[in-house]
């Protein structure tokens, strides 16, 4: 028996290592733009201003590449058996960044599957996006039948969790839509009610300036004080609303890609260590690191915050 192009193509993202594969057919978002819109009005986009570009394309993909018709979303998933040094005197790194930069690594499995892709259609058309450029990736995601989007705003699999990068690759190919997945968050409030500083504003609403990953990574300024005792040693990114999720305790699939398992068994970074680092060290030991994000100076600035709120609560 023949096999369809769908199939074909499940196949070969399992050769190159993605976990979740799924199919939408492209179309103007309406809806989703009209919440994004808001979500940008009230500010919640904090210091990303490159959310504010290029709105049209995010609505249209028609626009992104000629001739799109359907859209071929993955998944990667790059949880690993380890957990943080949960410990005064320690800095907690997010998950995603305990290996190395899934950008680099997606792209080049990416590049590799949609070149046998274009070997078997030589008419196949594509242009592929991993967490950059200006798609809505996640709403892709959940059309593409990956999983629902979970009130924290990460995309949820029923069988894996909420552990895994998203990749989606735009094509002229003509795809048969996947059936849309329930959302089985339910009742459920542990995300929102974890969250130390307040940031998921409401179910499917996070403020980024209110959010941990945001204020250590893509925040260039100071930190407020109106943080003071609430990032809980998180030095790089956050993981508590996943790590609280019910679906990723229930599952949580563990990543078969090496290069998602912690550098040197690190999953974080002494404070002391992080204060005396010199940029040529640090720009050598976080090469191909998604850490580099953060610049030294970040990283110093974060350490030295959490540093301060460690002495404030031995003295009280």
């Amino acid at each position: 028996m023949n096999q369809s192009t769908e199939e074909i193509i499940r196949l070969l993202a399992s050769e190159f290592g993605f976990d979740l594969c799924g199919f939408a057919a492209t179309g103007e978002l309406h809806e989703e733009f009209e919440r994004l819109a808001e979500w940008l009005d009230k500010g919640y986009h904090a210091g990303m201003a490159y959310m504010e570009r290029n709105q049209e394309k995010r609505k249209d993909p028609g626009l992104i590449a000629e001739g799109v018709r359907s859209v071929i979303s993955l998944g990667m998933i790059y949880n690993t058996p380890y957990q943080h040094k949960d410990e005064e005197g320690w800095g907690k790194i997010s998950r995603y960044a305990w290996g190395d930069d899934y950008h680099e690594l997606m792209w080049d499995k990416l590049e590799k599957m949609c070149i046998r892709i274009k070997e078997l259609y030589p008419a196949f058309i594509y242009k592929y996006y991993v967490d950059t450029g200006p798609v809505m990736d996640k709403v892709w995601a959940v059309k593409a039948g990956l999983g629902w989007m979970g009130k924290h705003t990460n995309i949820i699999n029923r069988e894996k969790g909420s552990w895994f990068f998203i990749a989606n690759i735009f094509t002229n190919l003509e795809l048969s839509a996947a059936m849309p997945v329930q959302d089985f968050c339910g009742s459920c409030t542990a995300c929102i009610d974890a969250c130390p500083t307040k940031a998921i504003v409401q179910p499917w609403q996070v403020d980024a300036g209110k959010c941990i990953s945001y204020l250590t990574i893509e925040n260039k300024g100071g930190i407020s004080t109106e943080f003071n005792d609430q990032f809980e040693g998180w030095i790089f990114g956050c993981d508590i609303c996943q790590d609280v999720c019910p679906w990723n305790n229930k599952f949580g699939a563990l990543a078969t890609e090496e290069s998602f398992k912690p550098r040197n068994g690190e999953t974080s970074l002494s404070l002391q260590y992080i204060s005396e680092l010199e940029n040529n060290h640090f720009r050598e030991r976080f090469m191909r690191s998604p850490v580099l994000r953060a610049k030294l100076k970040g990283l110093k600035r974060n350490a030295e915050f959490v540093s301060r709120s460690e002495e404030k609560g031995s003295v009280t």
